[in-house]
């Protein structure tokens, strides 16, 4: 699919803007779906566990991808957003005060604090590729007073622990933005103490539902499925985190899968999350991929920027991301 061509806009993807009004963070981002998330993990009722896999690998650099939101403005606005309630829900009722836990990816650490404040007699540890986003977090921190947790630049492929260092590893959004999900998924396996939880979370772009109909919202989706397969990456993670997670190695009957959601429906939340996208679709690293890519130019990106704003208005908008997500013992 090409979405080149359309109406003609002032504003160009490589122009200086405004990135509109700054709506506040939306209260709520949804709730667990019910379902075998919940309760410790028995693999009761799953299948035999697979053979493990090979133990020689190529590993590959992450300096070399290219992470497809990149970190404008509107992307670490939506991160921001993100609490221990509303992205790690399901790994919350696992927790105890004591643990170590290592965060893979934490962007600018709004998740990790808050797991920080959970763990209070324990320690947490940050990381994430860009330094940019890091100086964020270690800011948000100190904002905070909080104590217990510190970052650090490190490659989800090559993280610079020994084995068996952290009780509990968590990956929230990452994995879908890598080319080898897999072999991160060993990595954190490797440093995780035996008995120790992997927690991972993804969205699923394919299963992102919204009314009213909006044949822009659907060009947009299918673009952003162009764009970030062009790159290598997977954009519907959400639906194979559980099949990654044993071909990583883990024991099947260790690991727990389940879903939860997020849904913006009242007024301020459509408002937030579609100037979000309406910034994303021009601005972002997205943007920029669409266009070196040839899949679409600055043109049609506005206009899909208009059309999430036209979806924002509508009095009875609602659109849901579907997330899917494994509990792994390692």
């Amino acid at each position: 699919m090409s979405v080149r061509g359309g109406v003609s806009y002032v504003r160009s993807m490589n122009a200086a803007t405004d990135p509109g009004p700054d709506f506040p963070d939306p209260p709520s981002l949804g709730s667990p779906v019910e379902g075998p998330s919940s309760g410790e993990p028995s693999g009761a009722a799953l299948s035999d566990a697979i053979e493990a896999p090979s133990t020689h690998h190529t590993v590959p650099s992450q300096e070399s991808e290219s992470y497809t939101h990149g970190h404008h403005e509107s992307v670490l606005r939506a991160h921001r957003a993100r609490t221990a309630q509303n992205s790690a829900g399901f790994l919350l009722p696992h927790l105890k005060d004591d643990l170590r836990l290592l965060d893979v990816g934490c962007g600018p650490g709004t998740v990790t604090v808050d797991l920080a404040r959970v763990l209070a007699g324990g320690e947490v540890v940050g990381v994430d590729a860009s330094a940019t986003v890091l100086d964020a977090a270690r800011s948000h921190a100190e904002a905070l007073g909080a104590q217990n947790v510190h970052f650090e630049q490190a490659n989800a492929y090559e993280l610079p622990f020994d084995d068996d260092s952290f009780d509990v590893v968590y990956a929230h959004q990452l994995l879908q933005h890598l080319s080898d999900p897999v072999a991160a998924l060993r990595e954190m396996k490797r440093v995780t103490k035996p008995g120790g939880l992997v927690a991972v979370r993804d969205a699923d772009y394919a299963a992102m539902a919204w009314y009213p109909e909006s044949p822009g919202l659907t060009e947009w989706n299918t673009l952003y499925h162009e764009v970030t397969h062009a790159y290598g990456f997977q954009p519907d993670a959400g639906r194979r985190l559980f099949s990654w997670v044993q071909q990583a190695g883990f024991d099947v009957a260790g690991a727990v899968p389940g879903a939860s959601s997020w849904c913006y429906a009242t007024p301020t939340d459509r408002q937030w999350w579609g100037q979000v996208w309406a910034e994303r679709c021009v601005e972002s690293n997205f943007a920029r991929q669409a266009v070196e890519s040839n899949l679409a130019d600055d043109v049609a990106l506005e206009q899909l920027a208009q059309d999430w704003l036209a979806w924002a208005q509508a009095p009875d908008g609602w659109f849901a991301v579907l997330h899917g997500e494994v509990l792994a013992r390692a």
